[in-house]
């Protein structure tokens, strides 16, 4: 499988879990993120699906795609507090989204990804596209893989929020998340804080938090 289809794939869960009666039976309720409710956080879940359309319909960029760990580097969100700008207008953007209650969020996302799953698979993982957000490029398979990390962890976040099990993601889309995750982590903790981690529970560290 593609990253294009692992995508797809993910998206479809993500709309599938949106759709479960819990999340609506707690729309207003707080979620397992500080300052979100359960509906501002599906939202924001939602968002991984809505914003990648107008990213392909913009132009192939005829700038030098910048490699995904860079991407990260660049983002000013990773490291910004709470109550930050980014942040804020985050949580806003999820409750803007959320405004209107769950059935139409769900309708609109499923018509989201309806239009991705007739977009992507017939675009190359190689081609450069502009993220308007950033200011720079990336590949669409790196693109998509920024999307697919996102969506894994708030599947949890929303899933966690409303009491039910967070999805099993398919090995082909897993891999890419978990690769990804674990760089992260070893540019804020180190290699071997990482592997104390994962082999070495009598000094493992407190936090190896990729994000």
């Amino acid at each position: 499988m593609n990253l294009q289809g692992a995508y797809l794939g993910m998206a479809a869960q993500a709309v599938s879990l949106m759709g479960e009666p819990e999340v609506a039976a707690s729309w207003e309720k707080p979620s397992a993120l500080a300052e979100m409710t359960v509906g501002a956080l599906a939202g924001h879940l939602m968002y991984q699906i809505f914003s990648v359309s107008p990213v392909l319909q913009e132009p192939v960029s005829a700038e030098e795609p910048i490699a995904l760990l860079e991407h990260y580097a660049r983002a000013v969100w990773v490291d910004e507090p709470l109550d930050g700008e980014l942040n804020t207008g985050i949580r806003a953007r999820g409750e803007q989204l959320a405004s209107e209650g769950a059935q139409p969020l769900l309708e609109q996302a499923g018509a989201a990804l309806a239009e991705l799953q007739v977009q992507l698979p017939a675009m190359p993982g190689d081609v450069a596209v502009f993220i308007p957000w950033g200011g720079w490029a990336l590949t669409l398979s790196d693109f998509l893989v920024t999307k697919m990390m996102e969506l894994a962890v708030h599947m949890d976040d929303l899933a966690v929020s409303v009491g039910i099990a967070t999805p099993e993601i398919p090995g082909a889309a897993f891999e890419p998340v978990l690769t990804l995750l674990t760089h992260l982590a070893v540019r804020r903790h180190g290699q071997a804080a990482l592997l104390r981690a994962l082999s070495r529970a009598e000094r493992a560290p407190s936090a190896i938090n990729a994000l």
